[in-house]
C-alpha cells in the first residue's frame, strides 16, 4: 500500500475521552489500526510510564505511528519525547518551533533525530503560528534537513489563503522533505472563519493532493484529523475513512 493511502487517526479527535483503552476501541470502530498520539492521552515527559500506554494500544491491535504535535524549545528534557516515540515503535514526531527559540532547538532536535532514527515534521498551523507559511518553512527546513521536514496539515495550509496555502503546490514544492500529513478539510465563512468537515467534502482537492504526494515520492506518515463533534466524533470520522477510501480508489 502506498504510504499516502495507509493512514491512521490523530488522537486529538478523541480528546473528550481520556481513557486510552476507550480511545483504542474507538480507533478500531472507525476501521483503522494506527494512531498519532497527542499529549491529551500521554505524558511524554514521563518515558518510564509510557510503555504501559503503548501496551494498551498494542493489545487492541492499534499501532502508534507518530507522536505530537510537540513544541520544541531546545530544552534537554525534550529528549524524553524521542524516548517515548522509540518505545512505541513510532518513526515520527510532529512538531512546532517558536520564533524565539528555533535557533537553539533545531540543532538539538537534529541530534536526537539521528540518535533515535526518528523523523520530525514541522506541523503547519495556519497564519497565526510560526511555521504556518511557506517562507518560514523553507528557512526551518534548510536549517534542519534531512532530519527535520514539513508535516502538511491540509486544512491549516488552506487557512492562509489559496495563493500561499495550496496543498497541491506544497506537496510539489516540498517533495522529498514531507515527513507526514494530516488529512483535514475546512470550509470557510465569508469572514475567514473555518469549519471542520469530513475529509474530501470541503475545499481540499483530496485526489489531487494525494496524486501530488505520490508523484513526489512521499514515504512519510499519514493521519486523518477531524476536530468537530467533540463528544461523539466516531460517526464523522468513520465517514472520513470511508470517503477517503472511496476517493482514493478513483
Amino acid at each position: 500500500m502506498k504510504p499516502s493511502h495507509n493512514f491512521g487517526v490523530q488522537s486529538y479527535c478523541f480528546r473528550h475521552f481520556k481513557d486510552n483503552a476507550v480511545v483504542a476501541k474507538l480507533v478500531r470502530e472507525i476501521d483503522l489500526d494506527q494512531i498519532e498520539l497527542c499529549a491529551v492521552h500521554a505524558d511524554f515527559d514521563q518515558p518510564e510510564s509510557f510503555p504501559e500506554i503503548v501496551s494498551i494500544y498494542r493489545d487492541a491491535g492499534v499501532s502508534i505511528l507518530s507522536l505530537g504535535v510537540q513544541t520544541f524549545t531546545g530544552q534537554d528534557s525534550e529528549r524524553a519525547w524521542f524516548e517515548c516515540a522509540a518505545a512505541a515503535g513510532a518513526r515520527h514526531i510532529s512538531a512546532h518551533f517558536q520564533v524565539g527559540t528555533f535557533a537553539q532547538a533545531i540543532p538539538k532536535v537534529q541530534g536526537w533525530s539521528r540518535e533515535f532514527g526518528i523523523k520530525v515534521g514541522i506541523h503547519c498551523h495556519g497564519g497565526y503560528m510560526f511555521g504556518g507559511q511557506p517562507d518560514v518553512l523553507r528557512h526551518l527546513i534548510a536549517l534542519g534537513a534531512p532530519e527535520i521536514g514539513v508535516f502538511i496539515d491540509t486544512a491549516w495550509c488552506m487557512q492562509i489563503g489559496p495563493y500561499h496555502g495550496n496543498p497541491l503546490a506544497w506537496a510539489r514544492e516540498f517533495a522529498g522533505h514531507i515527513t507526514g500529513v494530516h488529512y483535514k478539510d475546512f470550509l470557510f465563512e465569508p469572514n475567514g472563519q473555518w469549519k471542520d468537515v469530513v475529509v474530501g467534502t470541503g475545499n481540499l482537492d483530496l485526489p489531487g493532493f494525494v496524486q501530488a504526494l505520490d508523484e513526489g515520492g512521499f514515504d512519510g506518515v499519514a493521519v486523518i484529523e477531524y476536530e468537530a463533534d467533540v463528544e461523539n466524533p466516531a460517526p464523522a470520522l468513520k465517514r472520513c475513512v470511508d470517503s477517503m477510501r472511496m476517493l482514493l480508489k478513483k
